[in-house]
């Protein structure tokens, strides 16, 4: 009999990917909605991977409360809890983003315990995993110091989340193991093209709404990758207990374009050519908010290791340019490029 896995906010582009890769190694599948109003077009997206048949089903649930969370685990022998509040831009009450981050992890993992679920993932950020304009290369045992000046809603939440779940299971757990996954910039083909998050970078770049690119770089995964890692981390005994990041490799904007123009050639044609001074991404950030949240990385690499889940888990992701050239193809075939 096929084991079952709960993948929370199945709405998400990471869960999305997760639910696509356990159905194709024939898990039975449950996941969870805010509305089951969005039920039928997830059910479409991930029917244009993988044939469901009669092993996906949903449930509704809100992170911020304890309401459905039982229903939707009960039976369950893993959980992978990627549900969490998006934020890049500008937040001003950050509770916006912690509340749900933190009180959403607790009741999935309560409710896990009380199933008797036999591990839990979580999805965490290396937005929890250290500070922004470093040089130094960050791993697993880096935590993003919540003291320091400035420090962004969200990764203020996701430390937040991800210290909660350790501290409950470390209390509560009864005998649950918990594992967690911190993906860096996530991106690579979508499933839809609602909820882009992380691969609107691309997306900006293809569709020529940016006039240039800034001194700006992301270290960046595939989704695919992402989700291979979870079900690693959800399987494999050596992952108990443990923290992995999920991160292939670091690129500039400027490379990101480049790569964009060598694969898509004209497809490509509106991607920006030349470069934007610093000092003038810092006078446009006095205008535009959305900006004062990348500004801090201005020149600087803010890059993390993946070598632990490389070695532990033998996870082995593909190459960079492969993800974003695979990204843009499927925003262009989904009409969002």
């Amino acid at each position: 009999m096929a084991e079952t896995v709960l993948v929370t906010g199945g709405s998400g582009y990471i869960a999305g990917w997760c639910i696509v890769e356990l159905l194709r190694r024939g898990y039975t599948v449950r996941t969870t909605l805010r509305s089951l109003s969005k039920e039928a077009a997830v059910r479409a997206a991930i029917a244009g991977e993988v044939d469901p048949g009669g092993r996906l089903s949903f449930f509704a649930a809100e992170l911020t409360s304890a309401d459905g969370w039982d229903a939707a685990v009960a039976g369950c022998d893993y959980v992978l809890h990627v549900a969490s509040p998006l934020g890049t831009g500008v937040v001003k009450d950050p509770d916006v983003l912690i509340v749900p981050a933190r009180e959403g992890t607790i009741h999935v993992l309560r409710a896990a315990i009380r199933a008797g679920v036999k591990r839990t993932v979580l999805t965490s950020s290396v937005a929890a995993a250290g500070g922004i304009g470093t040089e130094e290369v960050r791993d697993e045992t880096h935590w993003t110091d919540l003291t320091r000046r400035g420090v962004h809603a969200y990764r203020e939440a996701k430390t937040i989340a991800e210290r909660a779940a350790w501290e409950l299971v470390a209390a509560e757990g009864d005998g649950m193991e918990l594992a967690t996954v911190l993906p860096s910039m996530v991106i690579g083909p979508v499933l839809t093209a609602e909820n882009l998050g992380s691969v609107q970078v691309v997306s900006r770049l293809l569709s020529g709404k940016l006039p240039g690119t800034a001194r700006i770089g992301f270290t960046l995964t595939d989704v695919r990758d992402v989700a291979d890692l979870h079900i690693r981390a959800m399987t494999m005994p050596q992952a108990a207990g443990e923290r992995f990041i999920a991160a292939t490799g670091f690129r500039w904007m400027a490379e990101i374009a480049r790569i964009l123009r060598e694969r898509l050639g004209p497809r490509a044609a509106k991607v920006p050519r030349r470069g934007i001074p610093d000092w003038v991404v810092r006078l446009m950030s006095l205008f535009d908010p959305a900006l004062r949240y990348v500004t801090p990385s201005l020149g600087h690499s803010n890059t993390y290791s993946s070598a632990k889940a490389q070695e532990l888990l033998g996870w082995k992701p593909r190459p960079v340019e492969d993800s974003i050239a695979d990204c843009a193809e499927s925003l262009i075939a989904k009409g969002a490029g």
